[in-house]
């Protein structure tokens, strides 16, 4: 409107897309020349709008704060009362959603109670929502009426809303978020740059190697020179540093009087040469060198560097001044360096074709640039003393093309590679156009692996100061050529090119094209197999660089192990270690990545939402849709990689999290309803598979308790009402994985209440989850038990879940009249008695017996006891068989288990039993037909007697503790009611156990049940007489009365002698 143009135009469809992508808006010009120029503001927006990172694209907040629309939403007083009543409508609309635990508490308000609420007629941007895109009129609520790109992110999408009064088990499945803050300690997106852009470059990259005398460039014979023909002392380099002024000047007028001397004859060159070699010898020690550069020796030096006429010694000349600038520590200003480096430059031009001489000149040539850079570098302003002549640079340049001997390439190499370690203005003279190529080319064209490493380095560095020279190379040789150099490379040439991948990344030079390239991705994840602590840490820093602008490539990361690798160097860089420097730059990128991906995850949960949200309730979603939903489904892995890690889980569940996750679970609930067609917009494969990755990331979320002890309310809120729903699915497979999920997870909340100390839960804090289980799930039981296996093991293993610590829950069980239902399912399941479905059977009766609150007249009616003897019978011969061991610890445990609801029944009967004796004894006229009728109930409990017996020699204590408690109930109850009960075998196994237990309570009990066995019954006391065994363990024991409690052992031993004894005189 501003300039009557778009800010991209262009005739053409393709060229369209391409300036979109790539080109900037130009700055907007008013269409007419009379009217007013752009404010800064008006720019400062625009330029907002139109970012292409939706990362620093301006947020609807940020919008409408904007500094471009000051006082511009502010309404008078004095509007009309129309206008009041459409923005008291807005307003209200919104202020419903903001509470969003209050809407969604499943106490079935509406939400129109607050539309008594009147906002203020002075309207400000306290609520920027408000002027969000409305929804279509009279469309679908959840589709937007438009986007601010084609891919909407949860900063463009509209908020989804509840319509006043309608009830959220009926609305869309969109929530509003309880959380209103956002993590502070997330670095923000500068910050981390920062960080990454110092973790580029490390020492190991910038690793400084001589240019003369490098034995990997060239290897050069040892000096030595003759102290006879040196005519000067021949003083070693440590008494030369600590020589005195006088003597110090005197030894160098010395040596400058015999160089300068003219050659008149062979042996007067041999002593030059010789005097040179001792030189070259002395100058290796730094405070010498240093003395020595800054003397008139190195005038004379360069002096004969130009005219010297045998080329040997200038040869040996041009060493001794490489050696002087490789090891002084100091250059003053007064030092006629760039005199020496323009004579160099000139010999190797006019000479260029002479290549020994080129080797013999390069090295000091290259020493002296470098010296020239660090001095520069380290006073931080250049000195147009030490400016390095142009043509220096052009001579290197040729020195590095294709048609040169190795050792002169290498030597180019070397110098460029030094030089540009520096920050200096000398660095900057090797940035041209042709150097990346060149460098690339020595890289892959030479057979020598140091030379290689040299190019390669080369190019790493100067890339430091121009991104573009390594652009250049990927523009000339392809970036597939590039990537396949990587993956080929030796270790060290690995660790510099991904150096330069992470340098151009920062810069955003092929940003584009590198972070879509998958075969660049899967290629720098495969090095985090290296061996190399260097070269994982700068992989994982070019992956960084990648998720941060690609977060899509995280799921192709995770699908090639990425979280494994990740996990593998967390645990070697542990904090409390003594980490080498390499483990401590490994540790670094690491936390970044790491911290990146945690705090990525809610944005990848955003987009999926969004995407989910606009198709939701739809049956016929749009192409543009679908197409959003392709995108954002498949990241949906991710989740499940991340919450399976032991270094990501306990960063990334966090309450924001587990709400993003209900309200998916929720939009599941729709679309397994059938009210969303998720099918139709992704194909049934993908939509089964992204539920299928849903329920599983919270099937890994519950097997760390920990993780979900801080928000249980948040759970029970948003993420058990959907997987409720989704019991009724028609679908077996989601069926039976939210039943499992709901007895986990429900037993997990009930255990970490009773392990917070709490005896029983606190039911009253929980009514949500109360009324949920009361109003949606039971009821579906009927339906739910009647399923094949496996379906009634979980739908039983929730119920037990629920009835182990909460009596609440017990009685809920009872009076949703499942317990007919219950014993149902042990008919239809008796002949698989080991099987999950009646272990979880067993389970829950134990519970409901166990209650102190059950009804167990009811129970009783309902056919308990007879379930109960069927069941401890078959258990019982399972565990007594001895042949049979396959399933021998399963049974056990059911045996304990039926032991224990056994124990708990006859408790119950005893009591009422003795109660009612009291009253009776009493006189108080109790009724005495209820005792009577539960005795006769109970009485095919007196069955079980026979099989209690043969238990009682177990080896688990607390089987015999059990059985003894049992069989002392029954025969007090009911005497030796089964005239069975004390066959042979059986007192077998009463002589066995009474010769092996010693302690003296466990005899007295034994033989108070056998003394009642056999007075209640003449038969036991028949059997008893042919039971030798039995009968000698009675002599034993009432012949050894030594203590008290023996004494009372032997009398019970001896009372049940005599009663045989008068049972055979009687007869």
């Amino acid at each position: 409107m501003f300039s009557g143009r778009p800010p991209f135009f262009s005739e053409s469809f393709s060229e369209l897309i391409e300036r979109i992508f790539y080109a900037d808006p130009l700055p907007p010009v008013p269409k007419d020349s009379s009217l007013p120029k752009a404010s800064s503001d008006f720019i400062n927006l625009l330029d907002g709008l139109l970012q292409k990172d939706p990362q620093k694209r301006l947020t609807w907040a940020g919008l409408l704060q904007h500094s471009f629309w000051k006082d511009a939403f502010v309404r008078r007083d004095d509007e009309s009362s129309t206008e009041d009543s459409i923005v008291s409508g807005k307003v209200t609309e919104h202020s419903e959603t903001q509470d969003s635990k209050e809407v969604l508490k499943p106490s079935g308000r509406a939400k129109g109670d607050k539309s008594g609420q009147r906002p203020s007629h002075s309207f400000r941007l306290e609520n920027p929502a408000e002027l969000r895109p409305k929804s279509t009129v009279g469309g679908q609520p959840n589709e937007s009426m438009f986007l601010l790109s084609s891919r909407p992110t949860p900063r463009t999408s509209s908020a989804v809303g509840l319509s006043p009064g309608e009830d959220r088990t009926q609305h869309s499945p969109q929530k509003a978020s309880p959380l209103t803050k956002i993590a502070s300690e997330h670095l923000s997106q500068q910050d981390l740059e920062s960080q990454m852009r110092e973790l580029i470059y490390t020492d190991s990259d910038l690793v400084i190697t001589p240019i003369i005398d490098n034995p990997k460039i060239m290897k050069q014979p040892p000096i030595k020179f003759d102290p006879k023909i040196l005519h000067l002392p021949a003083y070693s380099v440590d008494k030369l540093a600590f020589l005195k002024d006088q003597d110090w000047n005197d030894f160098l007028q010395q040596v400058c009087s015999q160089i300068d001397s003219t050659e008149k004859s062979t042996g007067a060159s041999r002593a030059k040469l010789n005097l040179l070699c001792y030189l070259c010898v002395v100058t290796g020690h730094r405070e010498v060198a240093t003395r020595l550069l800054h003397s008139p020796l190195f005038h004379l030096l360069i002096q004969h560097l130009r005219i010297a006429p045998n080329w040997d010694i200038r040869a040996k000349v041009a060493r001794v001044i490489g050696l002087l600038a490789s090891h002084t520590t100091e250059l003053q200003e007064n030092t006629p360096v760039t005199e020496a480096i323009t004579v160099l430059t000139e010999l190797i031009r006019e000479n260029f074709r002479n290549s020994k001489l080129k080797q013999c000149l390069l090295p000091t040539l290259g020493e002296l640039i470098y010296l020239v850079a660090t001095q520069e570098e380290k006073k931080k302003n250049p000195r147009e003393c030490w400016a390095v002549p142009l043509a220096s640079y052009t001579v290197l340049m040729r020195c590095l093309r294709e048609g040169e001997e190795r050792v002169v390439n290498h030597m180019a190499a070397k110098i460029i590679e030094n030089v540009c370690t520096t920050f200096s203005a000398q660095a900057q003279g090797f940035i041209t156009g042709e150097i990346g190529p060149v460098l690339w080319f020595l890289f892959r064209h030479s057979t020598v692996d140091s030379l290689r490493i040299t190019a390669i380095s080369a190019l790493c560095r100067i890339t430091r100061h121009s991104p573009t020279a390594f652009q250049s190379v990927i523009e000339k040789v392809g970036l597939n050529a590039v990537i396949n150099s990587l993956a080929s490379a030796i270790c060290k040439v690995q660790q510099y090119m991904l150096t330069l991948f992470t340098s151009m990344l920062s810069c955003g030079i092929h940003l584009q094209r590198l972070i879509q390239e998958k075969d660049f991705v899967s290629t720098v994840i495969r090095l985090l197999d290296s061996p190399s602590t260097s070269i994982r840490a700068k992989a994982f820093l070019v992956l960084l660089y990648v998720l941060i602008h690609n977060h899509e490539m995280l799921l192709l990361g995770c699908q090639a192990r990425l979280v494994m690798y990740i996990e593998r160097d967390s645990r070697k860089t542990t904090p409390g270690k003594d980490l080498q420097s390499s483990n401590e730059y490994l540790s670094k990128c690491l936390d970044l990545l790491i911290c990146h991906i945690v705090h990525e995850l809610p944005r990848i949960l955003g987009d999926i939402l969004n995407a989910l949200a606009n198709v939701s309730g739809r049956k016929h979603p749009s192409t543009v849709q679908a197409k959003q939903l392709k995108m954002c489904l498949p990241l949906m892995p991710i989740v499940l990689h991340l919450v399976t890690s032991q270094v990501f889980r306990p960063q990334v569940v966090t309450e924001e999290f587990l709400f993003s996750y209900g309200t998916i679970l929720s939009h599941i609930k729709s679309i397994d309803s059938g009210e969303t067609n998720l099918d139709g917009a992704v194909g049934l494969m993908a939509s089964e598979e992204f539920i299928k990755i849903t329920l599983s990331a919270f099937e890994a979320i519950i097997q760390y308790p920990v993780l979900l002890k801080d928000y249980r309310s948040t759970v029970v809120d948003y993420i058990l009402p959907p997987l409720v729903s989704l019991v009724q699915s028609q679908n077996v497979e989601w069926r039976l994985f939210s039943l499992r999920l709901l007895s986990e997870t429900t037993s997990l909340l009930v255990n970490q209440e009773v392990g917070d100390g709490k005896k029983e839960a606190n039911v009253d804090s929980d009514s949500n989850l109360l009324a949920l289980i009361r109003d949606v799930l039971l009821p579906q039981y009927e339906h739910i038990l009647a399923e094949p296996d496996p379906v009634p093991a979980y739908a039983l293993k929730l119920l037990v879940a629920l009835t182990e610590h909460n009596a609440t829950f017990t009685r809920l069980v009872e009076e949703s009249k499942l317990i007919p239902l219950i014993f149902e399912v042990i008919l239809e399941h008796q002949e698989n008695i080991l099987g999950h479905t009646m272990q979880s059977v067993i389970a829950l009766l134990n519970n409901l017996v166990a209650c102190k609150d059950s009804n167990m007249k009811l129970l009783y009616e309902q056919g308990l006891v007879r379930h109960v003897c069927d069941l401890f019978t078959e258990t019982a011969t399972l565990c007594l068989d001895v042949d049979n061991k396959n399933h021998g610890e399963t049974a056990a445990t059911l045996l304990f288990s039926l032991l224990d609801i056994l124990h708990g029944m006859l408790t119950y009967t005893a009591c009422v039993v003795r109660l009612a004796l009291q009253a009776q004894k009493s006189g108080s006229g109790g009724d005495t037909q209820a005792a009577e009728d539960l005795l006769l109930l109970s009485k095919p409990l007196t069955d079980l007697i026979s099989l209690l017996i043969p238990l009682l020699p177990s080896e688990d204590p607390e089987i015999f503790e059990v059985s003894s408690k049992c069989l002392s109930m029954l025969v007090q109850l009911y005497g030796g009611e089964n005239p069975d009960s004390l066959c042979p075998e059986n007192a077998e196994n009463f002589a066995d156990v009474l010769t092996s237990k010693e302690d003296p309570k466990e005899r007295k009990l034994l033989l108070k049940i056998l003394r009642r066995m056999v007075t209640s019954n003449e038969k036991h006391l028949e059997n008893l007489k042919d039971a030798g065994s039995l009968l000698r363990a009675l002599e034993g024991l009432a012949a050894a009365g030594g203590s008290s409690a023996d004494s009372v052992v032997a009398s019970l031993a001896l009372e049940i002698l005599q009663l045989l004894d008068t049972r055979r005189e009687g007869t």
